[in-house]
Parts: structure tokens; C-alpha cells; sequence
């Protein structure tokens, strides 16, 4: 892992989902064999989804969405020892941008050889690539400082395409290359304006206790990622909640610590949230909309839209990440 290397790979995402989004509209590699083993199954196929870390919080997002649509779906870590047998109406997609996570490849030995194993990796010539039935890419490029940032992105659309691949019925694609070219002009309007808020907002949030995220549960995953950067990039406590399970589960900090909290905007359970920090004195920057008592409000083109606004919004996390990495490296003279 290259920390110093980061702020480049984030000054890509804009390219990197306008070129996925080209790839979507001319068809994804892969994608026509996904569909073969689709139909081979009838019309309920059960769906295996494998992964770790960045991948995971991806999938659970998008397997949300299909369930609803009614595709029998699940995600799991592939460091469980409890996994569904090899069926022959079971898909199994492991996720790895690597394609190296020694969890998922071991989790896959049981599924290899049925004619059902799909992977999804940045790396076709990976172990996960080598051992997978169908391979389907990322398409997210070199990731120089070896941090998940584009290819956590493209996995939102590559699985999406993939589930929609398997599936006999059509349903709508809530990651399709419209929604990725209006991401791409979203993340760019965060890159552009961060010169004016991401001080603000990283001396609001660097906090003596840490920091702590908050999202609704269908863009959990901003949390899940914004927290999981702040671990990696400058190794600093952060923790992540769903907007209405918060009420239930990291509340009681609010009483104790100096609390500071990044809350992505649009749960039907923010005010419930924000009444208690509120009367407990936590200091808050909200993203997508001026939330009561946020003390800096991050906005971004296309912020109305729940599935763009997942691809983008997650910037913020990671770029203050990457500010506390720089402060860290100037204050040690690395």
C-alpha cells in the first residue's frame, strides 16, 4: 500500500466512471456467459455473493436492491465458515478487486468446477481471475497506492450487471451508465469545490475520540467506506452506523465522548439521530443536505439522487482521509 499515492487515485474517479460507463453501454466482458448460466438455471436461480472489506459493503448495497426486486440474493463474508452447499441452482459471484484476498479465494474452493463460479476482480490474470468459471473486469485501472477507491465504485455497476445477467425477468439497473456518467460529474464537482470546505471539515471532524459515520441503509456503504478510509489512509479511530440502527447501537458516545459526526444525509431516521446529538453537544458535518445543527454542509450536482449520490458522496470521507495523511506526514517531516 502507497498512503501518498491516494490523492491521485481519487483525482481519477471522475475518468474512471465515465470509462466504466462506456463499458457498460458497449457490454461488459463476461457478461454474455453470466447470461447463459442464468438461463440454464430456470427462472429462480439462488444467488452466492463472496467478498471482503470494500467489496462486501458494495455488494450488500446492490443485493439490497435486487432482493427487492425479487432475485433470491445474499452476501456474505468469505471468511465465513458456514456457506450454502454447491447446487446446481446456485451462482456464487466472488468479489475481489485483487483477486488475490486469500479469504475469498479459499471460501471459493468448494464451488470451483460446478460451471457456476463468477468472478468479479480488476485482475483477470489474478487467482480469483485463474479459478472462476467467468470472469467478469472492473475496469477501474491501476489503483497506485493499492487502496480500494475506484474499484469499490465499479463494483456497484459490475454487480449490478451481473445479477441483472442472471436473472430471466427484466428489472430496471439502478447502476446504469447514465447514473455513472452523472456520478462522474458529481465526484468532479466534489474534487473542484473542496478547496473551499475540506479544512473545515477535517478540523471539524478529526476529533480527540475519533469519528464517527452515519448513512441510511440503502447507501450504508458511505458510512462503511468513509470509516474504513480514515482506519487505512491515516490510521486514525473511526466508526460506522446505519442512520436509524445509530439510535440503537453508538448513541450512548454521544453522553462521553467529544463526538464528531459525518452524516450522510437522506435517512427517514436523521432528525431521531440529530436531536440526540443535539442535546448532547456532537458537532456534525452532514453531505447531500443542510441537516439542523451541521456546522459545515457539503453539497454536490446530482445530490437529489440516492444512486448517484452513493457513487460520489464518499469522497468526502476519503479526502479528508487523505488531508489527515498529509497533516501526520508534515508534522513528522516524512
Amino acid at each position: 500500500m502507497d498512503p501518498a499515492a491516494f490523492r491521485a487515485d481519487l483525482d481519477l474517479i471522475p475518468d474512471s466512471l465515465a470509462t466504466l460507463a462506456d463499458a457498460l453501454d458497449a457490454g461488459l466482458p463476461g457478461l454474455d456467459a453470466v447470461a447463459a448460466i442464468g438461463m440454464g438455471l430456470g427462472p429462480v436461480p439462488r444467488v452466492l455473493v463472496l467478498g471482503m472489506g470494500s467489496s462486501r459493503y458494495a455488494a450488500d448495497v446492490v443485493a439490497r436492491h435486487h432482493r427487492a426486486a425479487g432475485l433470491n440474493v445474499v452476501v456474505e463474508l468469505a471468511s465465513a465458515a458456514l456457506l450454502p452447499a454447491p447446487s446446481p441452482d446456485l451462482v456464487v459471484v466472488a468479489v475481489s478487486a485483487t483477486g488475490g484476498s486469500v479469504e475469498v479465494l479459499r471460501a471459493i474452493e468448494r464451488y470451483r468446477g460446478t460451471g457456476r463460479l463468477v468472478a468479479i476482480t480488476n485482475r483477470a490474470d489474478s487467482p480469483l481471475g485463474e479459478r472462476a468459471d467467468v470472469v467478469v473486469p472492473l475496469i477501474a485501472g491501476v489503483e497506485a497506492s493499492g487502496i480500494a477507491c475506484r474499484t469499490f465504485r465499479a463494483t456497484f455497476a459490475v454487480l449490478d450487471a451481473v445479477l441483472r445477467a442472471i436473472r430471466s425477468d427484466d428489472v430496471s439497473a439502478p447502476f446504469d451508465a447514465a447514473v455513472l456518467r452523472r456520478a462522474a460529474e458529481a465526484a468532479h464537482d466534489l474534487l473542484r469545490t473542496s478547496i473551499d470546505w475540506l479544512d473545515p471539515v477535517t478540523r471539524l471532524l478529526a476529533g480527540p475520540s475519533g469519528t464517527w459515520t452515519l448513512a441510511p441503509v440503502e447507501r450504508l456503504s458511505s458510512s462503511q467506506q468513509s470509516a474504513l478510509m480514515l482506519r487505512e489512509v491515516p490510521r486514525v479511530g473511526a466508526f460506522a452506523s446505519e442512520t436509524g440502527d445509530w439510535s440503537h447501537v453508538d448513541v450512548y458516545l454521544t453522553k462521553t465522548q467529544d463526538y464528531r459526526a459525518l452524516v450522510f444525509a437522506g435517512s427517514a431516521w436523521d432528525a431521531q439521530a440529530l436531536d440526540w446529538m443535539a442535546s448532547r453537544g456532537s458537532r456534525l458535518v452532514s453531505v447531500g443536505a443542510a441537516l439542523p445543527g451541521a456546522e459545515v454542509v457539503v453539497r454536490h450536482r446530482h445530490d437529489d439522487e440516492p444512486d448517484v449520490a452513493l457513487l460520489a458522496e464518499v469522497l468526502v470521507g476519503e479526502l479528508v482521509a487523505n488531508r489527515l495523511l498529509d497533516t501526520a506526514d508534515a508534522g513528522t517531516g516524512a
